[in-house]
């Protein structure tokens, strides 16, 4: 049986049919249901894709399960029940188990991520469960034979990609607190951008630096929940803190873990690492590992930041400045959102960033005042500069997506006009140079200058490949019908070849 929806929140209707094909929707109450057989003799015994769904879903308590069937997610029992309130949408019964009606709501394909963003803004965790394989494969295994599912990610609310779950303008950082050795640190990654980082902290510094940081999530270990000289410090955390047992975290662990994530024999290269920074990162990588399923959004190479380098800002003076939020928690009427005239969404994130962390190093914040000095200076250059910003999208994001299997033909888009107007950026920078002496150039626009090559290969490969007006979605087409694309990501280059 498949359910039909005249609307999202109408209620379904019961046709006939089982497990079905894309394209067709919903659940058949003989086939969710209850059945007969000699499990239960003179009882309802549970039928196999009941069994499939409770196995699944009892790997995922702490979720709410979206349980793919055919063009809808489908929620049963509790979750239904939750996310139907949660979602503002009908909640129905089909089917019985144990003698109950089984409660069941549903959210199509299609429309997705705009309930999964209004999911995890109420709070909860979404386990994404997918059909791996086609009903007509499993009828082959007979009648009764349920098609293969499997929870191909976890949605949090510190492990999000997708641009409509996200703020464009704002970091989403997943966070570690992690203790070794008496000392502590943390470490935190976007996996929106692949910025990953570590730094020592104590616990007295600790709420400044999760003020500075505003985790979206923040993982923590039992133990450090369990302390009681860490209950002051958490308190305004708790609606964003994930538990990890103890266990789980070791700074031993984990240096292998960072190896074999970023493919070294030694970490010599990134920083000197303490015990808890390893293991805040650590932490990290395991927690991606879990809920990525393999799926990991390429990383930037693990940075060292030393606390000293910027100033400690504790929580009550960071809200009476107003820096990124006012007092009611708003961006607007903040300072952030007075200064903030970037063409961005990459340069919103960093002056936001920059901001929340004001630099204490004298010969750092002069190279950033010289580069600001030398657009002043150059009226001509800066519009230009400027003009050519306006036209980037957020490559961080869509290169990002792209990396984790999530992207589509307008992240491809993307990342052709990022690299074609970044190649413009340098022309003009170098040209800017050439009419003056090459010295007078800030050294930091010198170095942005090297850091933007010419992709003039990779550009025209995309240019050729994908339609003028290419959809979000890669099952929506956008793709020259010649065009076969294999795509290899890393966090300095994408390779992607045409095969006509």
């Amino acid at each position: 049986m498949s359910l039909t929806r005249s609307s999202e929140n109408a209620t379904p209707k019961i046709e006939g049919g089982g497990d079905k094909s894309p394209g067709q929707t919903g659940m058949a109450a003989t086939g969710f249901g209850v059945d007969t057989g000699p499990e239960a003799p003179g009882k309802a015994a549970a039928t196999p894709m009941m069994k499939q769904y409770l196995e699944i879903k009892a790997a995922h308590a702490d979720c709410l399960l979206f349980y793919r069937m055919g063009d809808f997610y489908e929620l049963f029992f509790d979750d239904a029940i939750a996310a139907s309130a949660a979602l503002d949408i009908a909640l129905t019964k089909r089917g019985k188990h144990l003698g109950a009606d089984i409660p069941m709501c549903g959210v199509p394909v299609h429309a997705a991520d705009n309930y999964l963003a209004k999911l995890i803004r109420a709070g909860f965790r979404v386990a994404v469960c997918e059909q791996m394989e086609d009903p007509a494969e499993a009828r082959k295994r007979g009648a009764k034979s349920v098609v293969r599912r499997e929870v191909i990610r976890l949605v949090t609310a510190g492990t999000l990609t997708e641009e409509t779950l996200l703020d464009a303008r704002t970091h989403n950082y997943l966070v570690a607190l992690a203790r070794a050795g008496g000392a502590l640190a943390l470490a935190w990654v976007d996996i929106s951008t692949g910025d990953f980082s570590t730094g020592a902290t104590t616990i007295e510094d600790l709420p400044s630096d999760l003020a500075r940081l505003q985790p979206g999530e923040l993982l923590v270990t039992d133990n450090i929940t369990q302390a009681a000289e860490f209950a002051d410090k958490l308190v305004e955390w708790q609606s964003v803190i994930t538990t990890l047992p103890a266990a789980q975290v070791s700074s031993a662990g984990a240096e292998a873990n960072i190896k074999r994530q970023f493919g070294v024999s030694s970490l010599d290269g990134f920083g000197a690492f303490t015990r808890p920074e390893l293991a805040a990162a650590g932490a990290l990588l395991h927690y991606l590992d879990e809920t990525q399923k393999g799926s990991l959004p390429t990383l930037r190479p693990l940075r060292q930041i030393d606390g000293g380098a910027t100033m400690a800002i504790d929580a009550a003076t960071r809200r009476s400045l107003e820096l990124t939020r006012t007092l009611s928690g708003e961006r607007s009427g903040s300072l952030l959102a007075h200064i903030d005239e970037t063409s961005t969404s990459g340069g919103a994130r960093l002056l936001a960033e920059r901001l929340s962390a004001p630099l204490t190093d004298a010969q750092a914040i002069n190279g950033r005042l010289d580069m600001v000095a030398y657009f002043i200076d150059q009226p001509i250059a800066f519009e230009a500069v400027r003009e050519h910003l306006s036209r980037c999208p957020d490559l961080e994001r869509a290169l990002s997506r792209l990396s984790a299997g999530r992207g589509g033909p307008r992240d491809l888009l993307a990342i052709r006009q990022g690299l074609d107007q970044g190649f413009e950026i340098k022309k003009l920078l170098l040209h800017a140079a050439e009419k003056q002496d090459l010295s007078r150039q800030p050294s930091g626009i010198v170095l942005a200058c090297g850091d933007l090559g010419s992709q003039g290969g990779l550009i025209d490969l995309l240019e050729r490949a994908l339609a003028p007006e290419p959809p979000f979605l890669s099952r929506d087409g956008g793709l020259l019908p010649t065009a076969t694309m294999r795509r290899s990501m890393n966090c300095a280059s994408c390779v992607i070849t045409v095969d006509s």
